[in-house]
């Protein structure tokens, strides 16, 4: 995969609750580019799994709401 073939860009949001400001939502947006052979299924799937999978998702995700969308180019 080249270097530019995949990039993102992450948006929190911070409440006040109890009068402390917390992060607690942050959402991802993926863009892919993928050459026309890729198997789009396996892409799908993994997508479809990576915040189960993720180290700093499922740390955070008792606190924080984690969501994310993609846009194939």
């Amino acid at each position: 995969m080249a270097n530019d073939a995949i990039s993102c860009t992450a948006e929190g949001t911070n409440e006040v609750v109890d009068r402390i400001i917390l992060l607690t939502k942050i959402h991802v947006h993926y863009t892919l580019r993928l050459p026309p052979e890729a198997p789009k299924d396996k892409v799908d799937r993994a997508l479809e799994t990576h915040v189960s999978k993720c180290p700093t998702a499922q740390s955070i995700k008792d606190s924080v709401a984690v969501s994310w969308s993609v846009e194939f180019a």
